[in-house]
């Protein structure tokens, strides 16, 4: 049996402060961040280039605002699956990855199989969106929890 984790790369106090930076704007200039971290550019840009070149970094984006968009609803939607062969987990995951509203998907340990983190408009799109879903794959039971209230959204990894 092979193990795919990958070793996670070593950090620096200088490397910790880089990321912290980017987490928090990325759009940064190279100047910005080499003076906030107390290093020159060059050594700074080696820096980001090696983490991005290790994957530590994977891209950078606009981070966009759901109710700004009219995206008022998010619903975590609680799958329960009693196929489990490989063709049902493929034509589930391409079902999944197809769907602009599923901005999350996990697959879980214990009496849930998936969540999905769901944006649309209104429960009428989630109506929608369900139905899509269930005609697409087979599903034996799916909970719908609709947030009443983000109290805490990051993107922000943890690097203590």
């Amino acid at each position: 049996m092979s193990d795919d984790r990958q070793t996670p790369i070593r950090l620096d106090d200088t490397d910790r402060k880089i990321l912290s930076l980017l987490q928090e704007d990325a759009t940064l200039s190279l100047d910005d961040i080499a003076t906030r971290v107390g290093a020159s550019k060059t050594p700074v840009w080696n820096r980001i280039r090696k983490l991005r070149e290790a994957g530590v970094i994977r891209g950078q984006v606009a981070l966009l605002d759901p109710d700004s968009l009219g995206l008022d609803a998010c619903f975590f939607v609680l799958i329960r699956t009693s196929e489990h062969d490989p063709d049902w987990a493929r034509r589930f995951l391409a079902a999944v990855r197809a769907r602009p509203e599923v901005i999350e998907a996990h697959r879980l340990a214990g009496d849930i199989d998936y969540i999905l983190k769901v944006r649309v408009r209104n429960a009428r799109a989630y109506d929608r969106f369900y139905q899509a879903l269930i005609s697409e794959v087979r599903i034996h039971n799916v909970t719908a929890l609709l947030s009443m209230e983000e109290l805490k959204a990051t993107t922000a990894l943890p690097l203590d």
